[in-house]
């Protein structure tokens, strides 16, 4: 059977969570589940895109993934399964399935669904079709094809020869801000050449392996294990310190020479 991992915005105070976790294990004892998160904010469809878009693809191929993020986020009651990249995605159209595959999925169906109105549709409809792939159900069964999903754009960076402008697409509970500036942007612009780093009022020159490599309380730039560039502070939390936070500008210049 392969691995269900489960992310929501239910939180950790309520009852939602083990509800869903029961019908999994009603359905099948031998259910394989991994939590990823219940602690995206309510409705937050750019924070579970990061956080699922971050550790998904280190999971085996053919995993499902359970999506309770929104999950009353269109009037129409459409319920997806998505296959992509060896993986699957059960999820409402709310958006996120567009996020996470910049708007082009490999394969989508719109899962039947009698009643559209349903109280709890993770537990009542999601969680059964997630079961039913993991233990190696046919995806076409569930539902019929569809093209027709609800398309959020990804922010885009801005490239040109001597810079890139890009934007703070997540801070985590550290108060680092992770951007969507990639370690193969920097590196094709470069050329070799020398950079400075622009965010709020702060200038940095240079990119560190980690953030132990500044003193306690010094701000400094990495490169995250997914390869976004990210500032923080060593032992500090940069967001509020430096007042910055999600959407804000970040800039990298590039200068003639070595």
């Amino acid at each position: 059977m392969a691995v269900i991992t489960f992310i929501s915005d239910f939180g950790y105070t309520d009852h939602y969570v083990a509800a869903v976790k029961a019908k999994l294990l009603a359905q099948d004892p031998d259910c394989k589940i991994v939590d990823i998160s219940h602690a995206i904010d309510p409705f937050n469809i750019a924070h579970a895109a990061y956080v699922l878009g971050a550790v998904y693809q280190d999971f085996p191929l053919g995993t499902v993934h359970l999506i309770g993020v929104d999950t009353h986020g269109n009037r129409s009651g459409r319920f997806h399964a998505a296959r992509h990249k060896g993986h699957y995605f059960l999820l409402p159209d709310n958006g996120l399935l567009s996020l996470l595959t910049d708007g082009q999925p490999e394969l989508v169906v719109a899962l039947n669904v009698e009643n559209t109105c349903l109280p709890f549709p993770v537990k009542d409809v999601l969680a059964p079709a997630a079961v039913y792939l993991a233990n190696g159900g046919d995806i076409e069964v569930l539902g019929d094809r569809t093209y027709e999903i609800r398309q959020l754009l990804n922010r885009q960076l801005r490239l040109n020869d001597h810079s890139i402008t890009g934007h703070v697409i997540h801070v985590d509970r550290y108060g680092n801000l992770i951007t969507n500036i990639t370690r193969d942007s920097v590196d094709t612009i470069a050329h070799g050449r020398t950079f400075t780093i622009h965010f709020g009022r702060e200038t940095i020159g240079r990119i560190n392996p980690n953030y132990a490599q500044v003193d306690d309380g010094d701000c400094c730039c990495i490169f995250n294990s997914q390869d976004q560039l990210c500032i923080g502070i060593n032992k500090g939390h940069a967001a509020e310190l430096l007042g910055l936070g999600f959407d804000s500008q970040v800039d990298v210049r590039f200068y003639p020479g070595n």
